[in-house]
């Protein structure tokens, strides 16, 4: 018989630990993390959520009171309808726009780093600055907008005073902000296709918008799905351009014309002090955010299934 080898058993199951295991040690990290920062602030958030909790401290359990509360507040309805206005004039057109501009940085032009560089100049803007730039150039008496739309014969605009001009203002603060961004995701997955396909598609007689459809949008298709998903997230908890065009206010306007549910949560819990309610608000926002974030993941997927 062979004697046996107990070392050589023990490193063996400290190989198998190490090759299984290490993988999990890596990534704990991120879990726990998570744990604290993410699903404890939920948790915490849900309990509070069910409690008529104001300054004066928690006044004990209310049930779905809050929840019940929420479904019949036409100002909350206002502020989801006003959410998704702008969530749509915002993300259609910054991303259609940002694939145009990664389709010409992806082109042989004179000073492309400049120009690449270029489109980072929103993102590391300030978003105060932003805000102040924009309420400028959108103001009613001395805006540049309402000055060039002078010179073709249109009045001026309020643009805080009406919903649809308040979100377009709004929607623009946003694309200009994080157009340049997506640009750049796009014109990276650009760059990884092979070039041999846009050769043998030019040998075949395809022009460059041809190519642009048939080979460049299918092959970055996880690139587009990624920052509509991202752009989803962001359009529903959208919060800091519609408080800075505001000024400042929190109700969005004399009649909440562009107040979303975001500025609404915060009126609600740290300028009415009604936490329970706020909290409420907050697990809204988080489940529409889901909501929206699964159809975009069902319109990918049929989208896939269609272009195979």
């Amino acid at each position: 018989m062979r004697p046996s080898n107990p070392e050589g058993r023990k490193a063996s199951r400290w190989s198998r630990l190490d090759v299984n295991g290490s993988p999990y040690f890596f990534v704990a990290p991120f879990f726990l993390l998570f744990a604290v920062f993410g699903l404890f602030p939920l948790g915490y958030t849900a309990w509070v959520s069910l409690r008529d909790w104001d300054l004066t401290g928690d006044e004990g359990f209310v049930g779905t009171a809050n929840y019940s509360r929420l479904l019949g507040d036409p100002d909350f309805w206002n502020a989801l309808v006003n959410t998704l206005g702008m969530f749509v004039l915002a993300t259609v057109p910054q991303l259609a726009l940002a694939l145009i501009i990664a389709g010409l940085l992806n082109r042989p032009l004179r000073g492309l780093m400049l120009f690449r560089l270029g489109v980072l100049a929103p993102i590391v803007t300030s978003v105060a600055a932003v805000a102040i730039v924009f309420g400028q150039l959108f103001g009613r008496d001395t805006g540049l907008v309402n000055g060039l739309l002078g010179l073709v014969g249109v009045t001026p605009i309020d643009w805080q005073a009406g919903v649809g001009s308040s979100w377009i203002a709004v929607a623009t603060m946003v694309n200009w902000r994080w157009m340049g961004y997506n640009a750049l995701i796009y014109l990276a997955a650009i760059q990884a296709i092979p070039k041999d396909l846009y050769e043998a598609a030019s040998i075949d007689g395809a022009g460059q918008i041809s190519q642009f459809w048939r080979i460049t949008v299918p092959l970055i298709r996880p690139a587009l799905i990624f920052t509509a998903l991202m752009a989803t997230i962001g359009g529903m908890q959208l919060f800091t351009e519609p408080l800075l065009f505001g000024q400042g206010d929190i109700s969005g306007g004399s009649l909440r014309q562009f107040q979303t549910i975001a500025m609404y949560m915060f009126e609600q819990s740290f300028t009415n002090f009604d936490y329970g309610y706020g909290s409420a608000i907050a697990l809204a926002i988080f489940v529409i955010t889901l909501i929206a974030g699964g159809l975009n993941a069902v319109i990918a997927r049929r989208f896939k299934g269609g272009t195979q």
